[in-house]
């Protein structure tokens, strides 16, 4: 079983998805797809010149956030894996799955349709990674499961002692953080951008609808225009990692 891609899933209010879908494609510098699903619910953001790793979804209840689907070339072998590590079953589809980790994360195993080159940065920006936010009493727990589902991907503890990489081998367009939180609360996922320049991609942000949160020690926390948050993160947009590293 080996992945082939990963897609980061903007998780918004169905009534709320075109406010989502207009500035995440603004921002991403992409195009909407042709919506799909029973209610339209999914489309795709789609890049010129590169294989789409982004997706918006109208949810029914809650606010939304993120999630990943993970493209396999044996998705029964990867729902097979996950559920030997604790995941377990949320909903079965033809050809694919959604899955809920052990501390209740969703993700999808979904078939792979070729997807190979990965989007440019977008002035000074990327969008490329899920940050998964556990509770403290969940957190060891989850770690160990993301680290053995994601075997061949590079596995280590963050820049602070409450974060923690899953890194993707370099053709893989969507890295994982598992950040511990201060409290026990449900498990939540939100998406993070790799940044050259924070103020300036907040400024581009902000034009586009945007709204400032509050501002961290290496992160700025943002609310797009249908109410999620996602973060500004000081980090290399081409590796992902922090400036001038890996």
């Amino acid at each position: 079983m080996t992945l082939r891609w990963t897609y980061a899933f903007v998780d918004r209010p169905a009534g709320l998805l075109d406010h989502a879908a207009g500035f995440w494609t603004a921002v991403t510098d992409t195009r909407l797809s042709d919506p799909r699903g029973e209610h339209g619910e999914f489309a795709t953001l789609l890049p010129d010149g590169a294989d789409p790793c982004v997706k918006v979804q109208g949810v029914d209840s809650g606010e939304g956030g993120a999630h990943l689907d993970f493209a396999a070339d044996d998705v029964p072998g990867f729902v097979k894996s996950a559920l030997a590590l604790g995941a377990a079953v949320a909903a079965e589809h033809e050809g694919w799955a959604v899955l809920r980790s052990p501390a209740g994360q969703l993700f999808c195993a979904v078939p792979w349709h070729g997807e190979s080159v990965r989007p440019p940065v977008t002035r000074g920006a990327r969008l490329d990674q899920v940050c998964l936010d556990i509770a403290p009493s969940a957190y060891d727990a989850e770690v160990t499961f993301w680290s053995a589902l994601l075997a061949d991907w590079e596995s280590r503890p963050g820049s602070l002692p409450e974060f923690h990489v899953v890194k993707p081998p370099a053709a893989l367009p969507i890295r994982i953080l598992l950040q511990r939180l201060g409290e026990n609360r449900p498990t939540a996922a939100h998406l993070d951008l790799a940044c050259a320049d924070i103020p300036a991609t907040r400024a581009e942000h902000e034009r586009l609808g945007a709204s400032f949160v509050t501002a961290g020690r290496h992160w700025t926390v943002m609310r797009d225009p249908a109410g999620g948050s996602y973060c500004l993160t000081a980090r290399d947009p081409e590796t992902g990692g922090p400036a001038g590293g890996s």
